[in-house]
C-alpha cells in the first residue's frame, strides 16, 4: 500500500456504534502538519491534502488538535470561539472539506473540543468580568478574597503558581487551572452546561464524528472551594506535570475529579446517542487516579465510549513489569471501561527519545501498542520514528517551557513540522519560515525517504495496523492476564472463537517463553518470526510473537 491508495468507504463508514472499539485515531496537530499558503503554519487545507498519507496507514479516524478562533496564548487550546475556525487554520468551507475528503478516504473525523475552560477573550468571560450580577455572572468561577486579601484557597495551576487570579473589575478571583488566560468554566451553573452542549451539537451537524475531550476530569471544582492536601513525597509522580513544577506536592482532592462531573457526561453521552456512530474519548489528566477515573467515565453507557490514559507517557521507559502492572491496575478498577493507549501526543517529550529506543525496540513498541486491549492513539511522525527535536531557548513558543526552562523544555520539541521530503529546507511543510524549526535530524526520516525504502518504519507500522485490523481478537477482543515473565510480557487476546498469543520481549538479551496448551501458527510473518521449539518461544532483543490456535 502507497501513500496515493484510497479506502472505498462502503465498507469502513458503517453506522456500526461500536466502530471505536479497538479503533487506531491518528492525532493530528493542526498548526505543524502542512502549511497551504505559505504563511509558515499549517492549516486545515493543508490536512486535506496530506489525507492520503493517512488513510495508507490504514487508520479508523483522525483527531485533529483544536483549530477553533483563539489568541493562541496556548495554541489553540484557549478558544474565543466555540463555533468557528481561526483565521490562521482556514474556515468552515475548508473544515467541511476536509470531512468530506477524510469520508471519502474512509477516515473518520474527530475534533479536540476544550470544554473546561476558555481563553480570557471569549465574549463569555468579557460579559461576566464586568459585574457581578450580569447574566453570564456565574459562567466562570469567581471568589471572594480570603480576609487577608490572599486567594480563596490553595489550588495550584498545572502552568506554575497559583491557580487564582486576581481582577479589579469585580473584586474577586477568577480559577484558572492552566494558563491565567484561561479562566475555568462553571460547570455548576445550568447555563454553562448547556452551552457547551450546543457546541458539541453544532459540530455535530458538520458531521464529525467524534470527540477528544481535552482535561475531562476538570470540569468541575468543589463548590465549597476546600483546599487540596499535601501529597506526601513517595506518592508524587511526573506523569502528569514535570517533577519541578510545585502542582506535584498537592493530591488534587478538591479542585478537580469531582462526582458531579459523571452527570455530565451522562448529559453529554445522551446527546451523542442521538447520532448515529459517534464516539467520545476524555483525557484524563490525573497522576494517581488516572486508571481509576478511566473506569468511572467508561462503564456502562452514561459516560464516554474511552478515555485516554497516561499511563504509557511516562518518562521511566517501558519494562514488561510495567506493562503487565498497567493492566493488572486497569483490570481492578476499570474491568467495564475502556482505554486508548499512546505513547506519543503533543504534550510529550516523542518516546523514541523518551524511552531512547533503538530501530528494533522502536518496531517492538509499535507492534505492543497495536496488541494492546484498548483502542489506539499514534501521533503524527509516530510513524516515522521521530525524534525529540532539539529547541533553542530563542525559538521557543510553548508558554510552559519558557516558565520552567531549562530543567522542562516544554512541549515544542514534539510540536515542530511533520517532514514530508529531505529536498526542501523546511521538510516539504512549508515554503515560508515555519513557525517552530523543522529538524535536520528529521529530514532523513521524512515520508518520502521513507516511501522508498520498504525496510523503513513507515511501512512496519502499516503491516501491524493491517494485522491488528484483520484480527478481531486483537482489535476488540478480551485478554486473559497480563503477565511478565523477565523481560517479556505475554497476554492471550481472544473473540469470535480466535485466540491469539501474544509475546514481547522487551529487552536487550535473548529470552524464552512458553506457549500455553494447545496447536499454535505464528501470525505476521512479514512484521518477523520467533524461534518455536516445541512449547517453547525463543525470543531475540525487541522481538514479538504472535500465534493462532488451530
Amino acid at each position: 500500500m502507497n501513500a496515493q491508495t484510497t479506502i472505498n468507504p462502503a465498507s469502513v463508514l458503517s453506522n456500526d456504534p461500536d466502530w471505536w472499539r479497538g479503533a487506531v485515531i491518528y492525532q493530528i496537530y493542526p498548526r505543524s502538519y502542512q502549511d497551504s499558503n505559505g504563511d509558515g503554519i499549517g492549516d486545515l487545507p493543508g490536512i486535506t491534502s496530506r489525507l492520503d498519507h493517512i488513510a495508507s496507514l490504514g487508520v479508523d479516524a483522525i483527531w485533529i488538535s483544536p483549530f477553533f478562533t483563539s489568541p493562541m496564548k496556548d495554541y489553540g487550546y484557549d478558544v474565543s470561539d466555540y463555533c468557528d475556525v481561526d483565521p490562521m487554520f482556514g474556515n468552515l468551507a475548508d473544515f467541511d472539506a476536509l470531512v468530506a475528503r477524510a469520508h471519502d478516504l474512509g477516515l473518520r473525523v474527530m475534533i479536540d473540543l476544550v470544554l473546561s475552560h476558555s481563553s480570557d477573550q471569549h465574549p463569555w468571560f468579557a460579559e461576566s468580568r464586568q459585574s457581578r450580577d450580569n447574566p453570564k455572572a456565574d459562567w466562570y468561577v469567581w471568589a471572594d478574597p480570603q480576609e487577608d486579601g490572599t486567594p480563596p484557597n490553595n489550588w495550584l495551576s498545572i502552568f506554575g503558581g497559583s491557580a487564582w487570579h486576581w481582577d479589579a473589575r469585580r473584586e474577586q478571583y477568577y480559577l484558572h487551572n492552566f494558563l491565567v488566560s484561561q479562566p475555568d468554566l462553571n460547570f455548576h451553573c445550568p447555563d454553562v452546561q448547556n452551552a457547551l452542549l450546543d457546541v458539541t451539537r453544532f459540530w455535530l451537524e458538520r458531521g464529525v464524528d467524534g470527540f477528544r475531550l481535552d482535561t475531562i476530569n476538570f470540569y468541575i471544582h468543589d463548590k465549597e472551594l476546600r483546599s487540596n492536601p499535601a501529597l506526601p513525597k513517595d506518592q508524587r509522580n511526573a506523569n502528569i506535570a514535570p517533577s519541578v513544577n510545585p502542582y506535584n506536592h498537592q493530591e488534587h482532592l478538591y479542585s478537580k475529579n469531582q462526582p458531579e462531573n459523571l452527570d455530565f457526561l451522562a448529559r453529554f453521552r445522551a446527546l451523542l446517542d442521538e447520532y448515529p456512530a459517534k464516539t467520545a474519548v476524555g483525557e484524563v489528566g490525573d497522576a494517581q487516579r488516572g486508571l481509576e477515573l478511566l473506569g468511572q467515565y467508561t462503564a456502562g453507557n452514561t459516560g464516554v465510549h474511552m478515555c485516554y490514559a497516561f499511563e504509557f507517557l511516562a518518562k521511566d521507559p517501558l519494562t514488561a513489569a510495567r506493562v503487565a502492572e498497567v493492566f493488572e491496575r486497569t483490570d481492578e478498577v476499570a474491568a467495564d471501561g475502556w482505554a486508548c493507549w499512546a505513547f506519543s501526543n503533543h504534550d510529550v517529550q516523542r518516546h523514541v527519545s523518551r524511552w531512547g529506543l533503538s530501530d528494533a525496540a522502536l518496531r517492538l513498541h509499535a507492534t505492543l501498542i497495536m496488541c494492546l486491549r484498548g483502542s489506539v492513539c499514534i501521533y503524527q511522525g509516530e510513524e516515522l520514528g521521530l525524534p525529540e527535536a532539539d529547541i533553542s531557548f530563542e525559538d521557543l513558543q510553548d508558554p510552559y517551557g519558557i516558565e520552567f526552562w531549562p530543567e522542562f523544555k516544554g512541549r515544542d520539541g514534539c510540536r515542530t513540522p511533520m517532514v514530508w521530503r529531505s529536498d526542501n529546507t523546511h521538510g516539504g511543510f512549508s515554503e515560508a519560515r515555519p513557525w517552530l524549526p523543522v529538524s535536520l535530524e528529521h529530514a532523513a526520516l521524512s515520508v518520502a525517504e521513507q516511501e522508498a525504502n520498504p525496510d523503513a518504519l513507515l511501512h512496519h507500522y502499516r503491516r501491524v495496523i493491517a494485522l491488528r485490523r484483520a484480527h478481531a481478537a486483537l482489535s476488540h477482543g478480551t485478554h486473559d492476564k497480563v503477565v511478565a515473565s523477565g523481560s517479556v510480557v505475554h497476554f492471550l487476546r481472544s473473540a469470535e472463537a480466535e485466540d491469539i498469543f501474544c509475546a514481547f520481549n522487551l529487552g536487550e538479551a535473548a529470552a524464552e517463553v512458553s506457549l500455553p496448551a494447545g496447536t499454535w501458527e505464528q501470525l505476521g510473518a512479514d512484521i518477523g518470526t520467533a524461534e518455536i521449539n516445541g512449547d517453547l518461544v525463543k525470543l531475540g532483543p525487541w522481538q514479538a510473537c504472535l500465534v493462532r490456535r488451530v
